[in-house]
């Protein structure tokens, strides 16, 4: 068994092509029905307002399976802390043998996060993008924009935060993967009225986008909502969608932002959800109408985990990365 640092993890794994078409074919693999994924196993801890997520998934056929194990804690801010964290176990999926220690602190959740935000993003929105909207300054919005940049390419980029240091911290941070404007809203309102591809990833606990900010040839892929408490879009939002897609229907009716537009009797069974794997498969086909509204909803699948868990374990081992034991 390998167990390999965070450190080391970074030195030899970074956002690229490989990673996104690894998530997008995990993707293909859930829709078809070639994978065993459990349901998402969380703890709150409402004193820190943190959680910790338990996801995985087999993909039938594969050597490797995986075990994450991700956390997050929003007022580590306060102690000098990511709020992210967490690591990954490598299992053989052939003897059940563990395989591997990936001791990563939420770094591969982050890549794999951000692969799916790729994926959609290329899927559903237009193929002529010139400005991008990010609402949400986290690590996470890094990430995206670092990913988005494999498939689109634009020249505006409009950011909203409501907290200046972090702000100020992501414009210092993407100094360095993006070169095109980057104009700082004092609202969520202007970030969406200027953009055609808009993305969120906070962990708001009730709407931060509404209805009526949204214009023809927008699309909105929203991150944060990935339990049951938390919402960034008004549930009217999917009123006005042209198209809704989400990872898994399953899991976004229960803890994503379909949740609340269920909740809210916006949608019913009847309303067309597709998920993103059967644009993948090509039973649906990828955007055509320019003018479109599209929504995805992206909850975070064990089978993204198990994607990218068993790319960086085949990585690390022809590398000999890490310590063996």
């Amino acid at each position: 068994m390998i167990v390999c640092t965070e450190a080391q993890i970074r030195a030899h794994i970074q956002q690229n092509l490989q990673i996104v078409k690894a998530v997008e074919t995990g993707f293909a693999h859930l829709f078809e029905g070639e994978v065993a994924m459990p349901p998402i196993m969380r703890i709150d801890f409402p004193e820190q307002q943190g959680e910790i997520d338990i996801k995985s998934a087999y993909v039938h056929g594969m050597n490797q399976f995986a075990v994450k194990m991700s956390t997050g804690f929003f007022e580590n801010h306060r102690l000098g802390l990511p709020s992210g964290n967490g690591m990954m176990l490598v299992f053989s999926a052939e003897t059940g043998v563990p395989l591997a220690v990936l001791l990563d602190n939420g770094y591969l959740t982050h890549l794999r996060t951000a692969a799916a935000g790729a994926v959609a993003a290329d899927l559903l929105a237009n193929e002529t993008v010139e400005a991008v909207g990010l609402i949400g300054t986290g690590a996470q919005s890094r990430y995206q924009l670092e990913a988005l940049q494999l498939v689109r390419q634009f020249s505006k980029l409009f950011v909203h935060g409501r907290n200046v240091d972090h702000v100020r911290k992501f414009l210092a941070d993407i100094r360095y993967i993006y070169s095109g404007e980057v104009i700082v809203c004092e609202t969520a309102e202007e970030v969406v009225r200027n953009c055609g591809l808009l993305i969120t990833t906070t962990p708001a606990e009730s709407p931060l986008i509404q209805a009526e900010w949204l214009h023809p040839g927008l699309h909105i892929t929203a991150i944060g909502a990935d339990a049951e408490h938390k919402n960034e879009l008004d549930p009217a939002i999917f009123k006005k969608a042209d198209r809704i897609v989400c990872d898994s229907k399953s899991q976004c009716s229960r803890l994503g932002e379909l949740h609340h537009a269920y909740e809210a009797k916006v949608l019913d069974s009847q309303t067309p959800v597709e998920e993103i794997g059967a644009i993948v498969s090509g039973a649906k086909p990828v955007r055509r109408e320019k003018d479109a509204i599209t929504v995805c909803d992206l909850t975070g699948t064990g089978v993204q985990d198990t994607m990218i868990a068993a790319y960086a374990y085949e990585l690390l081992s022809k590398s000999n990365a890490g310590t063996v034991y």
